[in-house]
C-alpha cells in the first residue's frame, strides 16, 4: 500500500501511552549516566544483582552465549534482515524501513552514550549502556508495534503486548550480559531504557517522513498534470 492509506508503524492508539514511557526511559538513561559516568567499578545495585546472577552452570552459560550472539554483528544483522524480508513479503515497505531504523538508531544512541558517559568494565571497555540489550529490546518493540497495527489491537492490549515484548527480550539479553560478565546490571537497565526511549520516537519519525514524502510526490504529480 502507498500514500496516506499505507499502515502507520506507530499505532495511534498507543501514542498516548508510549510518549510518557519514552520520556521516562530517557530520563533514566540520563540519570544513570550521570551517576555512573567515568566509573570503573560496580555500584551497590550492580554488586547485589551481579552476585545473584553470578555462577551459572555450563548449560546456562551456553544459553547466555547464544543470547549474546543475537546482539553481535552477525546475529543482529540476521535478525534485522529476516524482519525486513517479512515486511517486504507482506508488502509493507514503511514497516521494512522501520525495522532497520528502529533497531539501528537505539544501537547508535547507545554507542554514542557510551563515549559520553565513559563507564568501563574489564579495563577500558566502554560499558554503559549495553548495546546488546538496546538492540534486542528495540527489535522486540519493532515487531510488537507492527503486530499491534496489523491486528488492530486496542490501547490496553497493544500497550501490554509492546511492554511485555520489551521486558522479555530486554530481560533475557540483560541476564545474558550480566551472567557472562560483559556488563553491569545498571548498564543493562540503561540499554533497555535507551530502546524504550528511541524506538517509539523512531516510529513517529518514520511515519512523519513517509507521509511528507507521499505529500510531496502527490503535489509534484498534480503540478505535472496542469
Amino acid at each position: 500500500m502507498s500514500g496516506r492509506t499505507a499502515p502507520v508503524v506507530l499505532p495511534p492508539s498507543l501514542r498516548a501511552w508510549l510518549g510518557p514511557i519514552a520520556a521516562l526511559a530517557a530520563l533514566v538513561v540520563v540519570v544513570l549516566g550521570v551517576l555512573y559516568g567515568d566509573g570503573r567499578k560496580p555500584g551497590t545495585v550492580d554488586a547485589w544483582v551481579g552476585a545473584a546472577v553470578d555462577g551459572v552452570g555450563p548449560s546456562w552459560r551456553h544459553v547466555a552465549l547464544a543470547m549474546d550472539f543475537l546482539g553481535e554483528p552477525a546475529g543482529s544483522a540476521t535478525l534485522v534482515v529476516a524482519a525486513v524480508a517479512g515486511c517486504l513479503l507482506l508488502r509493507r515497505p514503511r514497516a521494512a524501513v522501520f525495522a532497520v531504523a528502529g533497531t539501528s538508531l537505539p544501537v547508535g544512541t547507545a554507542t554514542l552514550t557510551k563515549s559520553l558517559v565513559g563507564r568501563t568494565i574489564h579495563g577500558d571497555n566502554l560499558s554503559y549502556p549495553s548495546g546488546h540489550t538496546a538492540f534486542l529490546t528495540a527489535l522486540s518493540l519493532v515487531v510488537a508495534l507492527l503486530v499491534t497495527g496489523r491486528l488492530g489491537l486496542g490501547r490496553a492490549a497493544g500497550t501490554l503486548l509492546v511492554c511485555a515484548a520489551g521486558l522479555v527480550a530486554g530481560g533475557a539479553m540483560g541476564w545474558a550480559q550480566v551472567a557472562l560478565g560483559a556488563h553491569y546490571p545498571t548498564d543493562v537497565l540503561g540499554g533497555w531504557c535507551t530502546a524504550l526511549a528511541v524506538t517509539p520516537a523512531t516510529a513517529w519519525l518514520v511515519d512523519r517522513a513517509a507521509d511528507w514524502l507521499v505529500d510531496r510526490t502527490a503535489d509534484a504529480g498534480r503540478w505535472e498534470r496542469r
